[in-house]
């Protein structure tokens, strides 16, 4: 596969890259000059699964914050700059693990020299990151629209103009909204280039849109061999990004351990808030570090049947419920209380 013949690469204390797993990775939404605010979130994130975080850099004042914010975090720390060489340069002086940039937007030869100069000095990676919505126009020009040999084209004169310099802690990236240029780009540059490849789809839209666009996308690419982080983009909470991401992974094989969450569609015997009860239990069992199936069944009819394949379950009903192991019934609680015990249950899970 490609990704066990990729360069190995550094970030913080985690390394990608090689062969090693398959790293996810999420950005804040909140405006980093804003410490306190970014800090909560990014302890949300690692709390769901976060393994390295990005925030935008637009300001020197957002640059200056990463230095606050590295010391309240424990996962690495990506800066995301455009078009502004200094603030790379603050960024990579204030802790960044690691710098995102364009080096065709960052200026004239001097500028990115002076940017890689200092990712050496402080020996933290460059990722290279292109978008087809930036592809520049000779290359549409080249291939007659934004295709994925161009974007890859461009990707791979970036990785020269910082080569050049005698540099090669790199990791590149190539996205597209457009979910099947994207896979054929991947496709395209892993062949070219042991770099490490962070894996997503760019503006793949809100909960729905962009869990079904980055779903497939990031399935046709990792199921190649392909990508050594990945990052599922939403409009929404990035907490969602994270979830997404783990769920993924799993069910490529890729990831194993954490708590998989089956439930059965609703139907007119449902008389519980299943779509609720399903949600909070989804949010509950991340936090646990269990390699088990949970299964949350709206009927006590069929529940125990359907959660049989299931390590342990719940199944609503008329202000009760059932607490189930391998389809057997092992009480009969109240409403309120199935999560609870269900809860309870996993803390003192033995198997």
């Amino acid at each position: 596969m490609y990704r066990d013949h990729t360069k190995k690469i550094s970030i913080g204390d985690r390394v990608i890259g090689g062969g090693n797993p398959i790293l996810i990775q999420s950005m804040t939404n909140t405006r980093t000059e804003d410490v306190e605010a970014t800090v909560v979130q990014i302890h949300r994130l690692e709390e769901a699964g976060c393994e390295i975080v990005r925030c935008a850099v637009p300001t020197m004042e957002a640059a200056m914050a990463l230095r606050l914010i590295k010391e309240q975090i424990s996962i690495p720390l990506v800066a995301d700059i455009h078009f502004d060489y200094r603030l790379a340069i603050a960024a990579i002086e204030n802790g960044a693990d690691k710098i995102r940039i364009n080096p065709g937007n960052i200026g004239s030869e001097e500028r990115v020299k002076a940017v890689v100069e200092k990712a050496k000095e402080h020996q933290i990676p460059i990722r290279v990151g292109v978008n087809s919505g930036s592809l520049e126009k000779h290359l549409v020009e080249k291939y007659h629209g934004v295709t994925a040999e161009g974007i890859v084209e461009s990707a791979l004169d970036k990785v020269r103009m910082i080569e050049k310099y005698d540099y090669d802690n790199l990791v590149i990236s190539i996205k597209s909204s457009d979910v099947m240029m994207c896979v054929k780009a991947h496709e395209y540059l892993a062949p070219r280039t042991n770099y490490p490849l962070h894996v997503g789809i760019t503006e793949s839209g809100t909960l729905i849109s962009g869990n079904i666009k980055s779903s497939i996308g990031l399935a046709l690419i990792l199921n190649q061999g392909i990508g050594d982080t990945i990052r599922v983009s939403l409009t929404g909470d990035p907490v969602e990004e994270v979830k997404s991401a783990k769920l993924i992974l799993r069910t490529l094989g890729l990831r194993k351990g954490g708590i998989e969450v089956v439930s059965c569609p609703t139907c007119g015997r449902t008389q519980i808030d299943l779509i609720g009860l399903a949600n909070q239990v989804e949010t509950m069992v991340s936090g646990f570090d269990l390699d088990i199936k949970v299964a949350v069944m709206g009927c006590p009819v069929n529940g125990p049947g359907e959660a049989k394949e299931a390590d342990i379950g719940i199944a609503g009903g008329v202000g009760m419920g059932l607490l189930i192991k391998k389809g057997e019934i092992i009480k009969k609680l109240p409403e309120d209380q199935l999560i609870p015990a269900l809860r309870e249950e996993l803390i003192n899970w033995k198997g």
